[in-house]
Order: C-alpha cells, then structure tokens, then sequence
C-alpha cells in the first residue's frame, strides 16, 4: 500500500479507485480536521446560529453584526455550509441546517465548545504533548481535579458548565439504567445536582443526597430552588478525598467523576462507596470511556487527550474500570448497552 506505483495502479483501475478515493478523502479529512473544528469554533464564538435562529440572513448582516470583513465573513459562512452545519437560502442569504439548529438547542454544547481554545493550546505542540513536556493549561480550567480551596467566581463558572454539559449525560443513565426500588441515592461529586434533579423528575419517590466541595454544592441546593424541589435534596458538604462516604443509601451514583482521577483515588474512592452502601446496595457509574477490545473515536481519541491533558486522570475502559470495582469489593458487574457512546457510558454494580 506504501507503494506510489501500486497507488498510481490502483488510483486508476476500475475495481479499486473508489476504495482509493473513499481513503484519500478519509486521510484528507484527518488533515483538515483541526480546520474543520476552529470554523466551528469561529460560529460559536462569533454566535452566528443563534442569530440564524431568527431566520435566514446574509453575508451582509452578519458581517456587520459581528465586525467581521464581508468577504472573510463570506469563507466563513460557505465553510459552515461544507460542514454542513449551514445552507444556501435563496437572494444570497445562509440558514441553518438541522444539524446547525442542533447545536444551538443540545445542552452546553455551546459552552464547551466556546472553551476549547484552552485544550487546542494545550495541544499546539502535540508532540511536547505526548512526551509530557507542556504544561497544560486545562487543569487550571477545572480546578477542583487538585483540590484545595477554590475561589467563589471561579466554584460558578464550573458549576454552570458542569450543570449544563450534564443534561445528556442524565438523560442517556437513566435510558440505560433503572431506578425502580431504589429508596435513597447518593450522588458523589455530584456538582450543581444536574444528575440528581433529572433522577429528581423522573423518580418521585426517592430521597436524594448530593455529596460534593463545599464551594461546589451550595449551587445544587441553589438549583433544586428554582426548579421547586428544595425539600427533596439533603447535600453532603465534603471531600470524598479527605472523608468517608456516610451511610443510609441504597444507592450511590458517580457520574463524570472516575476519569477525572489517578487510579489510585479511584480505587481509594470505590472502596469508600462499597463500605458505606448496605448489602444489596448498588453503584451506578456514568462516564465516557475507551472501547474494550477496539479503540473508539469519542473515548481513545478525544476524551483520553482531554483527561490527559487535564493531568490527574485518565479515560478508561468499561473493562477495567468494572475490574476495579471488583478489587474494591462488588461482585456484580454489568455493563448495560450505551445509545451514544459519545455522550456516556454505564456500569451497573451490586453490592451482594
């Protein structure tokens, strides 16, 4: 295949050409990719599907809107149009696709892709990456991955990302893994309780205990106000580094939490869920992950660069992970089937 003979002959015979052009265009679009994300991010932070969203409009107005040249507003809108994410209206004006209506609509999506110049920084020298030569800029971003106190202004802006990328998340859990005769639930590093208000909506019945940093959880209860559910939310004002896990529920969810640690945190924070849930109790964990025996784009790819670069944890797969549930003590482990890997994975572990 490395032969440029061989690739001059297959580029041409009848049998093979539209394998060689289907590769070509895969290698290309490898290439391209880091292009492809910043028009994507050039959208966003110039906000032009949401002005969209109010009807189609030209290059004109939108160049006037956001202070961009015409002509250069014009190389941008026709390359949201390849990545379709924009189309041609007619009298020259550009709409929305379904999938750039999308974007505006799926929860905090928008956000984290507006933060990502911080991980794009982090990987401009993508070999002093991987040698562990950069001093990454993400750890600073999230904060609480060291520990240690953490300022009010900065608790907030992580709380509202974290409440608003964690909306799909909820959704696909509770898609795969069901709650019924689960009493009380406890949702360690729960953030600003986004997991535990859709468990809250969904499940009438029960109890639910947000335990998380004391500059984080005060949001949580904050959240639950606005949405009429304050009476039904006790938060745990603790560090799960430092303190033990208290008793009294059944259940006990961790969701996005493992990938942000080493695994010797991990471990150490497993074996505290599995002596403070009762015999019968379970531990649900809800995260991105690697694949098992193959590499996947969304876990191998992505979220391992980003929790590389975040420095204190690491993706994994459902394998290990459920293994090291095993060492700290559950023996029963079971992997229900993800809708969109992309979005999260789950584990479902007993304690017998």
């Amino acid at each position: 295949m490395a032969s440029r003979k061989f690739q001059k002959w297959a580029a041409g015979f009848p049998l093979t050409r539209g394998l060689v052009r289907r590769e070509g265009e895969a290698m290309f679009d490898l290439l391209a990719g880091f292009c492809h994300s910043q028009v994507l991010m050039a959208l966003v932070k110039l906000k032009i599907p949401h002005a969209l969203m109010d009807g189609p409009a030209t290059v004109q107005e939108l160049a006037l809107a956001s202070s961009v040249p015409p002509e250069r507003m014009e190389i941008l809108l026709r390359a949201g149009v390849a990545l379709k994410l924009l189309k041609y209206k007619r009298a020259g004006r550009f709409g929305l696709t379904r999938t750039g209506a999308a974007l505006v609509g799926v929860p905090g999506l928008v956000q984290m892709i507006d933060h990502h110049d911080v991980l794009y920084r982090d990987l401009s020298d993508p070999v002093a990456f991987f040698r562990g030569e950069v001093e990454t800029e993400l750890a600073d971003f999230w904060p609480y991955v060291f520990g240690g106190d953490m300022d009010p202004a900065v608790a907030a802006t992580y709380s509202d990302l974290m409440a608003d990328s964690q909306v799909l998340v909820a959704e696909d859990t509770l898609r795969a893994i069901s709650l019924m005769g689960v009493h009380k639930l406890m949702d360690v590093g729960g953030g600003s309780g986004a997991f535990l208000r859709a468990v809250g909506q969904a499940y009438k019945n029960i109890d639910l205990t947000l335990f998380d940093l004391p500059e984080v959880a005060p949001a949580a209860t904050h959240r639950f106000a606005n949405a009429g559910m304050e009476s039904r939310l006790t938060v745990q004002s603790r560090s799960f580094k430092t303190q033990a896990i208290p008793f009294g529920a059944d259940a006990i969810s961790l969701i996005r939490v493992l990938y942000d640690h080493s695994d010797e945190t991990v471990a150490d924070l497993l074996s505290k869920c599995f002596d403070a849930l009762p015999s019968g109790g379970r531990l649900i964990i809800s995260e991105p992950m690697l694949g098992d025996t193959k590499p996947e784009r969304a876990g191998d790819v992505y979220f391992a660069l980003y929790t590389l670069a975040m420095r204190t944890g690491k993706a994994r797969s459902a394998a290990s992970i459920g293994e090291m549930c095993r060492d700290a003590g559950f023996s029963q482990v079971t992997f229900p089937k993800a809708s969109r890997p992309f979005v999260t994975r789950c584990i479902d572990v007993r304690k017998v």
